[in-house]
């Protein structure tokens, strides 16, 4: 008599039935890890920017920066703090850099066209000026502060455009 060797049928259901189990269990969780991991990013982008303009202000407020009477003090934009503005104190007339590059928001909701195009990351933010309200922010002049585009809400119950 014949030994046959192998997995019998019922054997390889039961294993592929047990892989997609696995599967199933695991899925959830890897998505809220690639969540958490964009909100980390989210947070670490929003502190670098929001610091670059306030050391663009300290930087206006100290006299280093020309601004006209009635001007905030903020940047009229957000490239600004990366393309570095004239140091009108230093007899060189160096530029004053306040952050290395604008970052992308990890979260800034892409289209189909604007997926396949090159998007300028600071048009990923949404600017609000110093003439804004803070429940209902527009762009201005200058710009205040950045918040993110995104409509979803985070793990925390708070939606990212509030951070």
């Amino acid at each position: 008599m014949h030994k046959t060797r192998g997995f019998s049928y019922i054997e390889m259901v039961f294993s592929v039935a047990m892989l997609a189990l696995l599967a199933a269990v695991a899925t959830p969780y890897l998505e809220k890890n690639i969540q958490r991991k964009k909100e980390t990013e989210l947070r670490q982008s929003l502190r670098q920017i929001r610091t670059a303009i306030d050391a663009y202000k300290a930087a206006a407020d100290a006299g280093k920066i020309k601004r006209a009477v009635g001007d905030s003090g903020y940047p009229p934009n957000l490239q600004i703090l990366a393309e570095g503005i004239e140091d009108i104190t230093s007899p060189n007339k160096q530029k004053l850099y306040f952050i290395r590059r604008i970052p992308a928001d990890p979260l800034f909701p892409l289209s189909n066209q604007a997926a396949n195009r090159a998007i300028n990351p600071a048009d990923t933010w949404g600017k609000r000026s110093y003439a804004s309200d803070a429940d209902y922010p527009r762009e201005g002049a200058d710009v205040y502060d950045v918040y993110s585009l995104s409509s979803d809400i985070a793990i925390n119950g708070v939606a990212y455009s509030d951070w």
